[in-house]
C-alpha cells in the first residue's frame, strides 16, 4: 500500500482525518497480526520441546505493540511523512521478548526461529558476546515474517529480543531506575548497575556449567516414572496393533 500524503498532513478534513486513521488503524492490525505469527511459531517450539524432549529452554515470551500515539512521536521524531516510511524505518513497533534458561539456549532459539522458510533476518545486534558499555546483555533482531490480510500478503518487521533469566533481571532493574531518576542516574548507582550485570553474566555461566553435570548424570528413561511404563505401553499397543481391545 503506498501513501503520497504526509503523516500527519498539516490541514485535513474530517473525512481525510478519518482515512488516515483508518490507514493507521489498518497498519497496526499488521504489526499485531506479526506478533501472533511470531508467538504461533514459539508456542509450536515449546510443545515440540515439552512433549519431545525432556528440556525447554524457552521459559517465557512476552510482546508488545507500540500505542498509536507513540507510534506517531516517533514517526514525527525519524521525519516519517507517509505509512511507508513508517513501515521502513521504524522497525520496533512490533515487539517479541523471548526468555531462555542459558546462554546457549538464546542461540539455540535464534538458529530455529531463523531456519524457517518465511523468516527473513534484517539485521542483529550481538549485546550477549558484545555488552554494551553498562553491562546489558541481550540478543536483538530485526525479523520480516508475512502477514496474510484481506487485502494480501504484507511483509511486517518484528523486533525480537532473546536474553536469559538473568539478563532479563538485571535489564528490568536498569530500566526502573532509569525510569526512578528521569535518565540522570547518580554515578555510584551506574557503577554498581555495571558490576550486578557482571555478576549475573557469571552466574549465567555457573548456572549453565551445573545443567550440563546433571544432564550427563542422566541415563535414558530418567524423566518417565516407572509406574507409567505400563500405560504407556498399553496406549502404545493401539497403534502397532497388538491390543485385543477393539
Amino acid at each position: 500500500m503506498t501513501d503520497s500524503h504526509p503523516m500527519p498532513p498539516a490541514t485535513l478534513t474530517p473525512q481525510e482525518a478519518r482515512q488516515r486513521l483508518a490507514q493507521v488503524e489498518q497498519l497496526m492490525v499488521a504489526y499485531r497480526s506479526a506478533i501472533d505469527e511470531v508467538e504461533t511459531k514459539l508456542r509450536v517450539l515449546q510443545r515440540e520441546f515439552t512433549h519431545a524432549n525432556s528440556y525447554n529452554p524457552i521459559e517465557n515470551v512476552s510482546t508488545r505493540l507500540k500505542s498509536m500515539d507513540s507510534l506517531l512521536r516517533k514517526a514525527r521524531r525519524r521525519g516519517c511523512t507517509k505509512i511507508d516510511d513508517v513501515r521502513t524505518h521504524i522497525t520496533d513497533v512490533a515487539g517479541v521478548r523471548i526468555v531462555c534458561s542459558f546462554t546457549r539456549d538464546v542461540y539455540r532459539v535464534r538458529d530455529l526461529l531463523l531456519a524457517q522458510h518465511d523468516v527473513t533476518l534484517l539485521s542483529e545486534k550481538d549485546y550477549v558476546a558484545h555488552p554494551k558499555p553498562n553491562g546489558y546483555r541481550s540478543l536483538h533482531l530485526i525479523i520480516e515474517v508475512p502477514v496474510f490480510l484481506s487485502s494480501g500478503a504484507q511483509s511486517v518487521p518484528v523486533e525480537v529480543q532473546l536474553r536469559t533469566i538473568a539478563m532479563d533481571f538485571w535489564a528490568s532493574l536498569e530500566h526502573k531506575i532509569y525510569y526512578k531518576y528521569d535518565g540522570h542516574v547518580p554515578e555510584h548507582l551506574l557503577t554498581e548497575l555495571t558490576t550486578a550485570a557482571d555478576t549475573a553474566n557469571r552466574l549465567d555461566a555457573d548456572m549453565e556449567r551445573l545443567h550440563h553435570e546433571i544432564s550427563a548424570l542422566r541415563t535414558p528413561g530418567d524423566d518417565v516414572d516407572d509406574a507409567l511404563v505400563p500405560e504407556m505401553l498399553r496406549l502404545m499397543s493401539y497403534f502397532d496393533g497388538t491390543s485385543d481391545h477393539p
